[in-house]
């Protein structure tokens, strides 16, 4: 079994702890803390140094896709939302209803909610990108200061991508 190791990222909205093992990765959360503790060591796994990398390189505005091994830890029905997730372009956002639709249960509009809710994947799985249908913000396990910095971070950047 590969053991988990932590690197921790300070964005511009704050830490985030990425956990992972040699081979994937299973967390980007955000923490409620201003300091890193847990800094990039010559043993940290490459796959955690390509996340932290990553993740900087999209808050410079430089990467709006993410090429990262990870582990989706869930019911067959929140995989299926968290891919669908990832089908949502950088700078679009679209309702908890449309993802129900996208999955052929469009009654499930309140589980879609549930399972964007327990995306442990922040950003590079962009539960961020899903919003009300009356096209307001609405719950975002970072806060919601946070989901409207990084909607209008990808505005600011990738609005014009084709």
């Amino acid at each position: 079994m590969n053991s988990l190791h932590k690197l921790e990222y300070k964005s511009p909205i704050g830490v985030i702890e990425i956990i992972g093992t040699g081979g994937a990765i299973s967390s980007i959360m955000f923490s409620e803390r201003d300091v890193v503790w847990d800094c990039v060591q010559d043993e940290s796994p490459t796959i955690l140094k390509d996340c932290l990398q990553q993740l900087d390189q999209y808050f410079k505005g430089e990467r709006h896709e993410f090429t990262l091994p990870y582990n989706f830890e869930g019911t067959d029905f929140q995989k299926k939302v968290w891919y669908a997730l990832t089908k949502v372009p950088c700078a679009e956002t679209v309702s908890y209803k449309d993802i129900a639709d996208s999955i052929g249960n469009e009654k499930a509009v309140r589980a879609v909610g549930t399972a964007n809710g327990k995306n442990k994947l922040s950003i590079v799985i962009p539960c961020h990108r899903i919003i009300g249908s009356n096209g307001k913000l609405t719950g975002y396990a970072g806060g919601l200061w946070r989901k409207e910095w990084l909607l209008q971070h990808e505005l600011t950047y990738y609005k014009d991508m084709s």
